[in-house]
């Protein structure tokens, strides 16, 4: 089954060429109200990705959320050829519903090239293997919620994620703004740094803005809490195995306004850096007014 989830995704990405800079995605309902953040992301970087030469690869991406995704309706891709220098590509990608824009991103691209290294270490923590899997909610919680949510929570996800630091999202207690969460996926895909980038790009959304959360007592199943991600920035940095395991190692530096910050980075089992995350989010509660 879990085979069926990733060759799913893969197929997701992929989109259908419609014009040379024109693409069509469709959507997958994994439970959320509308269409998952980082699948826009990843079919967004696929989209662009199809227009440029193929020794060139994603090495940044800026994305602004703009609307909320249809999950039942088909997302069209529109990609501007802003550049193409001896080293680098510059691509615009406007995702589009409905005749209106969901989402703007900038996504550049550079050549293979040498160069100064240097990086910062992957925190110590346990490995994986030594992580107990997550157990499923209890069926009487999950009748409890809203429908969307227990199929977000019962689905079988194509990413495995294993947490350092568990907490009961249910009933969250206050801690400091960082958490530490191994991720894979959980089957074998092939070794394209094309591939391997979008379903990266994909799975970086998850537990970003969750990150905000955790010094206030609330997460996404209190009922009384408006969150949604406002913007998504990711770096590239070294080549990586999405089917492997990664740790992605979160925090928060500040919250304010009803929105907050959280920072993210994902380094390889042998401790190699391999990409950087940003996200700015909304979280409010929802008796206060606002857009």
């Amino acid at each position: 089954m879990s085979e069926d989830h990733v060759a799913e995704l893969v197929e997701l990405l992929g989109l259908e060429r419609l014009e040379d800079n024109l693409f069509r995605g469709q959507s997958r309902d994994i439970g959320t109200r509308y269409v998952f953040g980082g699948q826009v992301l990843g079919q967004a970087l696929s989209a662009a990705q199809q227009t440029v030469p193929s020794d060139r690869q994603a090495h940044s991406l800026h994305g602004y959320f703009l609307r909320a995704g249809d999950i039942d309706a088909p997302i069209v891709y529109s990609v501007e050829r802003a550049r193409d220098g001896r080293s680098f590509s510059s691509r615009r990608v406007v995702a589009i519903q409905h005749g209106q824009p969901i989402l703007n991103c900038a996504v550049s691209f550079q050549i293979e090239e040498d160069g100064f290294e240097h990086q910062s270490s992957m925190p110590e923590v346990p490995a994986p293997e030594d992580i107990e899997p997550q157990p499923h909610m209890p069926d009487e919680e999950l009748a409890k919620l809203p429908i969307k949510l227990q199929r977000w929570l019962g689905h079988d996800s194509p990413f495995e994620f294993r947490q350092v630091w568990p907490r009961d999202e249910l009933n969250p207690t206050k801690r400091p703004p960082y958490q530490h969460i191994w991720l894979r996926l959980r089957a074998p895909v092939p070794n394209s740094p094309v591939l391997q980038r979008a379903l990266l790009a994909y799975a970086s959304d998850f537990h970003l803005i969750g990150t905000i959360t955790l010094p206030h007592g609330i997460s996404y199943l209190s009922q009384n809490v408006q969150m949604a991600s406002l913007d998504h920035a990711m770096w590239f940095h070294r080549p990586f195995r999405i089917d492997d395991w990664l740790l992605y190692t979160f925090d928060s530096p500040t919250a304010q306004g009803a929105r907050g910050l959280a920072r993210g980075t994902i380094y390889s089992r042998d401790g190699r850096l391999v990409a950087s995350t940003a996200q700015e989010g909304l979280v409010r509660l929802r008796d206060e007014q606002g857009d």
